[in-house]
């Protein structure tokens, strides 16, 4: 049996940055019928968490095992993505038109299945984007939409989140760095001497800590330009990029989608979390909830906890695999008749 093929490539995406675009299927298993699958990472972190997990199959390797093409991007800033004359001076239109439109495209150019569409998979801000992108580009070329622990109207928000982003003048002044080398000394520390504070994000209790040092390589330095939009767009509650409500925008949108949510998730509550699912004017559209009172779920045990394979990845591959099987019936129904 053949090893899962990785193959990294370098996007340009026209404003002064390559984006890094790293391509994984199984040679065996590939489904060359099904759509490729665009993985695209939240703020303040890397794809990197998308490749990785410390006791068992990353999504990535999940959706390739079961016969996927998986594309996993780094935004600008991001990951491998490298400099090509760009600044940092950057916002979220910037990522939604620029960037995610190149990523896209460059994953329908390579793909060995020969699809013309590519299903859509947001974590956090990623989600956030992917809406921004698909309401704002009537020419886009999504399908099959899925969003993990996404704000697109801020229904609820933690007190921290509130404090820290109360003034996008200040938060946009603040450079920050050394952000990867300072959260894998905070991580320990956080989970044996105040494992309330590290709730908020991560649940000690079913996420192996002993790998802190590679779990962080997802870790990236906020942008504080980035962090102005997001203060703002707290104080208005609604996301809005170039003018344009997101959060209204999401009734005109028909994409089947999935969202998963988790239930502890301090940075994106669920109220939050499952705003797009109840706005989204998808026919087809299913919820997850992830975790219960016994069990505790934050933001980041979504993607690396012990429970991420069987309640977050199951579900997602189910769902991208179930949008496959629909198309495929309907086109033999429509040849019949």
């Amino acid at each position: 049996m053949a090893p899962m093929r990785t193959t990294q490539r370098l996007v340009p995406n026209g404003d002064g940055w390559h984006l890094s675009l790293n391509q994984t299927y199984d040679p065996d298993r590939l489904r060359p019928r099904r759509r490729p699958v665009l993985i695209i990472p939240g703020y303040g972190m890397n794809s990197f968490i998308y490749s990785y997990h410390p006791n068992g199959p990353s999504l990535e390797g999940y959706l390739a095992e079961a016969g996927l093409e998986v594309w996993r991007a780094d935004l600008r800033g991001q990951g491998g993505s490298i400099r090509a004359g760009g600044g940092d001076e950057h916002g979220l239109a910037d990522l939604a038109l620029t960037d995610v439109r190149a990523l896209v495209d460059a994953v329908l150019d390579g793909t060995r299945t020969g699809a013309d569409r590519v299903d859509v998979i947001g974590g956090s801000l990623g989600g956030s984007l992917m809406f921004a992108h698909a309401a704002l580009v009537p020419e886009n070329r999504m399908a099959s939409l899925v969003c993990i622990g996404t704000p697109v109207r801020w229904e609820k928000l933690h007190p921290l989140l509130r404090a820290l982003f109360a003034s996008p003048r200040v938060a946009g002044a603040i450079r920050f760095r050394g952000s990867r080398p300072l959260a894998e000394v905070l991580l320990p520390l956080l989970a044996r001497f105040a494992p309330s504070l590290l709730s908020i994000y991560l649940n000690a209790e079913i996420t192996d800590l002993s790998a802190a040092r590679e779990m962080v390589r997802t870790v990236e330095d906020p942008n504080r330009f980035m962090n102005r939009e997001i203060a703002v767009w707290i104080r208005q509650r609604d996301l809005v990029i170039d003018g344009t409500n997101i959060a209204e925008a999401l009734e005109r949108l028909t994409n089947p989608l999935l969202c998963v949510l988790a239930r502890g998730d301090g940075i994106v509550p669920p109220e939050t979390a499952s705003f797009a699912f109840h706005r989204i004017g998808s026919r087809v559209k299913k919820l997850v909830e992830v975790g219960s009172e016994a069990m505790t779920v934050a933001h980041a045990d979504l993607f690396v906890s012990r429970e991420a394979q069987a309640r977050v990845f199951a579900p997602i591959c189910e769902f991208l695999l179930e949008q496959g099987i629909e198309r495929a019936e309907a086109r033999r129904s429509n040849t019949a008749g």
